[in-house]
C-alpha cells in the first residue's frame, strides 16, 4: 500500500516489568509523550487504532481495551478501533491509521500499541503465546516440536514448552536447527546476534536489558531450548508505544520541521505454499520496496522482529539483505552493527529492548523515526534517510500468521 501519511510525533515507555501498573497507566504514558512530540492536544485526535494482543488472558480486560486506556486520559467520543493481530498488533494498528489518513478520511490519527504481560502467575503470560497458534491443532503441534527436539538430541527442548517458557521459543529453536542443518549456520553466529543487540541496547535507556554481553557470555548462559540460550530469546515485557499520523496538509499546517513519511506498508497473513516458495516476509518486503521505490541496498537502518537470535538471521535473508544461507556470514562481517553498512536493531531489538507483544511494532517505528530525525544519541546512524520495520506474529503451519513490513523515509 502506497502512503501519503506523515509521522508527526512518537512516544514510548521503557519496556520493563510493571507489576504495579495497569494498561491505562502504561498506555497513557506513551500517548502523552507522542502528543507532546507532535505538538498537538488530545482534542486534536480524530480517530485511534489501539493494538493489544493479550490483555484478555493476562488482565481480564476484553472488548474495549483501547477505549478504557484512552478515556483514562480524557480521550473519548472519537472512533476507537481495537486491533488484535498477535505480535503484529501494533504494526497492524499503524497500518490502519496510515491507511485512513492516506485515504483522506482523517487528518490526525493516533496509533497505540500497549501490553502488560508480566503476571504473578507465569502460566498466564505463557498462555498468551500459546493462543497465537491454531489451538485445535495444539496436541499435534506440541507432539511435532517434542519429536523434532528428541530426534536432534535436544534434551532441554523436549519438555516444558508453554509451561516454563513461551512455546514460540521451541518453534524458533526448531527453525534454528533446520537452518544449521541446511546451511551450516553455527551457534556462535546466533550468539553474535544477541551480543550485537546487547551492545545496541546498552545505549538505549528505554531497553529492558542494558548490560553488554560477549559471544561467550551468550553461549555460556542457561540453555532454554537447543540451540537457544537465554540471551538468544526475547523476554516478555510490559510497555507501550504510540505514533501520531497526520496528512501532508496537516503536516504543513503544523509546520513539522523534519517530517518522516510512511512510504509503504505491506500486511499479509500466512498461507499454504511450498517450502522453497516465497513466504510472508518475502512478499511483504517485495511489495514494500516496490511501493516505496527503494532497493534493499538503499535502506539505512532496520528494526526487525528478533524474537529469537536465529529469527534475525533468517529475516536478513527474507528481507533481501543477503542470499539464502548467507546470513551467518553477514553477522560475522559486522555490517549489521552500529558503524556497519546496514545497522539492524539499533534499539537493542526484541532481545534486549523487550517484547510486550502488542506494543512492539510501533516501538520499532519510534526507533526508526528518531533515527531518521537524528535524535538517537549514541545509537545514531549517521545520515539515515530510509528505515525499515519488520514485525510478525502468531504461527500457522511453517510461518507467521501475520506479517507487516513498513518503510519510512525522511
Amino acid at each position: 500500500m502506497q502512503m501519503q501519511a506523515i509521522v508527526a510525533g512518537v512516544g514510548m515507555t521503557r519496556f520493563t516489568k510493571m507489576l504495579d501498573s495497569g494498561l491505562k497507566a502504561i498506555g497513557a504514558e506513551a500517548v502523552q509523550a507522542a502528543l507532546k512530540d507532535a505538538g498537538i492536544q488530545p482534542a486534536d485526535i480524530e480517530a485511534a487504532f489501539v493494538g493489544n494482543a493479550a490483555a484478555g488472558l493476562v488482565t481480564g480486560q476484553e472488548s474495549i481495551r483501547g477505549q478504557v486506556v484512552l478515556r483514562s486520559i480524557g480521550i473519548g467520543r472519537i472512533p476507537v478501533i481495537n486491533v488484535e493481530n498477535a505480535c503484529a498488533s501494533a504494526s497492524t494498528a499503524l497500518h490502519q491509521a496510515s491507511a485512513m489518513v492516506s485515504a483522506g478520511l482523517y487528518d490526525i490519527v493516533l496509533a497505540l500499541g500497549v501490553e502488560k504481560l508480566y503476571h504473578e502467575d507465569k502460566r498466564r503470560s505463557f498462555g498468551a503465546f500459546s493462543g497465537a497458534v491454531d489451538v485445535e491443532a495444539m496436541a499435534e503441534i506440541m507432539q511435532r516440536l517434542k519429536q523434532g527436539a528428541s530426534d536432534s538430541g535436544s534434551a532441554a527442548a523436549s519438555e516444558g514448552a508453554g509451561e516454563k517458557r513461551s512455546m514460540f521459543m521451541d518453534i524458533y529453536a526448531a527453525a534454528a536447527r533446520n537452518h544449521m542443518k541446511r546451511y551450516g549456520t553455527t551457534v556462535q553466529q546466533f550468539a553474535a546476534v544477541a551480543a550485537k543487540n546487547s551492545f545496541h541496547g546498552s545505549m538505549n535507556p528505554r531497553a529492558q536489558f542494558q548490560d553488554r554481553l560477549s559471544v561467550e557470555d551468550v553461549l555460556n548462559a542457561p540453555m532454554i531450548a537447543e540451540p537457544l540460550t537465554r540471551p538468544m530469546c526475547s523476554p516478555i515485557g510490559d510497555g507501550a508505544a504510540a505514533a501520531i499520523i497526520v496528512s501532508e496538509r496537516k503536516a504543513r499546517e503544523l509546520g513539522l520541521a523534519n517530517p518522516v513519511r510512511v512510504a509503504a506498508m505491506s500486511l499479509h497473513s500466512g498461507w499454504d505454499h511450498g517450502p522453497d516458495e516465497p513466504g510472508t516476509v518475502e512478499v511483504c518486503a517485495s511489495e514494500a520496496y516496490e511501493h516505496a521505490g527503494v532497493e534493499p541496498g538503499e535502506v539505512n537502518v532496520i528494526e526487525l522482529h528478533d524474537a529469537s537470535a536465529p529469527a534475525e538471521l533468517m529475516a536478513y535473508e527474507s528481507l533481501g539483505l543477503c542470499a539464502k544461507g548467507e546470513s551467518g556470514a553477514l553477522i560475522d562481517s559486522g555490517e549489521t552493527a552500529l558503524g556497519g553498512r546496514l545497522p539492524v536493531n539499533t534499539s537493542g531489538g526484541l532481545l534486549r529492548k523487550g517484547h510486550p507483544v502488542g506494543a512492539t511494532g510501533i516501538a520499532q517505528v519510534v526507533e526508526l523515526t528518531e533515527q531518521l530525525q537524528g535524535r538517537s544519541g549514541q545509537r545514531q546512524v549517521e545520515g539515515a534517510r530510509v528505515g525499515l520495520a519488520h514485525n510478525g506474529g502468531g504461527s500457522i503451519g511453517s510461518e507467521a500468521a501475520a506479517m507487516c513490513v513498513t518503510i519510512l523515509v525522511r
